[in-house]
């Protein structure tokens, strides 16, 4: 509603022009009326106003001395019309040298003052999609900014303008928020979990307040990763009277509830300010990647996982043979060499902490060997994804079974790295998408089918096609069901079908967010097309 102040030192006219329109039809309120330009003034001083209409001629200060006064010390920016009994064109001159919107003979006439409304409105609506264009560039400038101070990739521009723009404080984390299960939804499409990672986006906003900056969208642009990323510093918790973990709990909760989805938080190691950030980012892709080997936790600290204790015993040798083993892709050796490790862990009563360390040390190895063969691939995604792929329930997390299943699976990986097999099977996929489109394919039946890791194969299928594989298989299968539309009879339902999809609904939604408009209208428009 647009608030309206209405000035004239006659009542009458007041009255009428409160009488002369439906206001609230109009999107309207009159929010207060004044007598003459001082009344305003005080009036305006204290309260916000999105239009003024004022009668040029009034005792103590006239509506031209009002509209100078209220700009020239920029007390509102609100529209202000000028209403006059005269006609001269000086006082329009001077109206609008001050930005007056309009300038309206009396006695107003209602046609007249309801275009004035809907210019006002329409002037409204138009500044303020403008300002949130301005906010959303804003945003998205900061962002990058604070992402180049996230690489390590920064200079002394960067890092002056995030200062500039963002609160800040000492004992700052990045906090990497994730959806739980994103990466095993086979079924699910980019496009629905980028509308839930936009949701997570917006939550996580919402809960930040005025410190909404701090929240970034699309820190990760790797595949199946869909998060946002937080820059805390400790004054939030500070501010709320509550601890860092208490802080990060209540964030939690609300961004849950908000979505109705599992979460978990991701919270990098502590550095003193936002120039070291990059370092904190790192620790907390770390935890992306031992999180496959641990039990689920909702919150992961890199203090707790990663324990520097020199106490802490590292089983070395053991660890040593077992990565020789999976780079040499020799399964037998593998499970012995697992074996000899956790028969060494029992040995010496390795509890929880040595356990963890020897694991973390094992995963490091292994994406330090795979980046050695291909340092164009995030390789701590792909460790994660296999480590994932390896784990079924009943199974312990880090147990002798699933750290055996998960050697041997990171060897054949290892092994295609070095062939670098990716690139013939990508013209095989191709074919199959192309003769077995409307079948049930997945990257994990593909990968299996052509001996190679389907995480690998998910990876370097977006580099070349810019889109994931699920992205890429329904856009095949809505042209296919393009052509359907325009070269047979067959009902929609039929049509869904023959293309790959058992549900005719679901068909729909994505054929009008492929081509902008419902089968049907698509095969109207194609026909009456042939026809001309």
């Amino acid at each position: 509603m647009l608030k309206v102040l209405l000035v004239d030192d006659e009542p009458f006219i007041v009255q009428g022009l409160s009488l002369l329109i439906d206001w609230e039809k109009e999107g309207c309120e009159i929010a207060a009326t004044a007598q003459n330009g001082k009344e305003a003034l005080a009036y305006l001083k204290e309260n916000p106003v999105d239009l003024i209409i004022a009668d040029i001629k009034m005792p103590e200060m006239t509506g031209l001395e009002l509209l100078e006064t209220i700009r020239r010390e920029q007390i509102s920016d609100a529209y202000f019309v000028i209403l006059s009994g005269y006609s001269d064109f000086a006082y329009a001159q001077q109206a609008i040298r001050y930005s007056c919107m309009d300038y309206v003979l009396k006695p107003v006439e209602k046609e007249v003052l309801t275009e004035i409304i809907r210019k006002a409105a329409n002037m409204s609506a138009t500044e303020i999609q403008l300002q949130e264009d301005k906010k959303q560039m804003e945003r998205a400038y900061l962002a990058r900014n604070v992402i180049s101070l996230l690489l390590g990739k920064y200079d002394d521009i960067n890092l002056e303008y995030v200062f500039n723009h963002m609160r800040l404080s000492g004992g700052v984390r990045y906090i990497d928020i994730q959806l739980v299960g994103a990466l095993e939804l086979e079924d699910v499409e980019d496009m629905e979990m980028r509308s839930l990672q936009r949701k997570l986006y917006q939550s996580c906003r919402e809960f930040l307040k005025e410190d909404e900056t701090h929240c970034i969208l699309d820190v990760s642009s790797e595949e199946n990763i869909y998060d946002v990323g937080l820059i805390y510093c400790d004054y939030m918790a500070a501010k709320n009277d509550c601890t860092e973990k208490e802080y990060l709990e209540k964030l939690l909760n609300y961004l849950k509830v908000a979505l109705k989805q599992d979460l978990v938080m991701l919270v990098g190691k502590k550095v003193a300010d936002i120039a070291a950030v990059s370092k904190s980012y790192g620790t907390a892709c770390m935890l992306n990647s031992l999180q496959a080997f641990h039990d689920r936790k909702n919150i992961y600290y890199y203090e707790e996982e990663i324990q520097v204790n020199s106490g802490i015993l590292l089983c070395k040798t053991e660890l040593d043979n077992l990565i020789s083993a999976i780079e040499q892709n020799d399964k037998v050796r593998i499970h012995e060499a697992v074996d000899r490790l956790f028969d060494e862990l029992r040995r010496v009563g390795a509890m929880g902490e040595t356990i963890n360390l020897n694991i973390n040390y094992l995963l490091f190895q292994l994406i330090h060997v795979a980046t050695e063969q291909d340092d164009c691939v995030n390789q701590e995604e792909i460790l994660h994804l296999i480590s994932e792929s390896t784990f079924e329930d009943g199974l312990m997390r880090g147990s002798k079974v699933h750290l055996a299943r998960f050697a041997c699976e990171y060897a054949e990986y290892l092994a295609q790295l070095r062939k670098n097999v990716s690139r013939g099977v990508l013209a095989l996929i191709e074919q199959e998408v192309r003769e077995h489109y409307a079948e049930n394919l997945t990257l994990r039946d593909l990968g299996q089918k052509y001996y190679i890791n389907n995480a690998y194969l998910g990876q370097v299928f977006r580099k070349k096609y810019n889109q994931s594989f699920k992205d890429y298989l329904n856009h095949y299968r809505i042209e296919q069901a393009a052509q359907l539309l325009v070269r047979t009879d067959d009902k929609i339902y039929k049509i869904a079908e023959d293309v790959g999809y058992r549900n005719t609904d679901y068909f729909i939604n994505k054929f009008i967010a492929a081509k902008g408009c419902t089968p049907s209208k698509f095969r109207k428009q194609s026909l009456d097309t042939k026809k001309v």
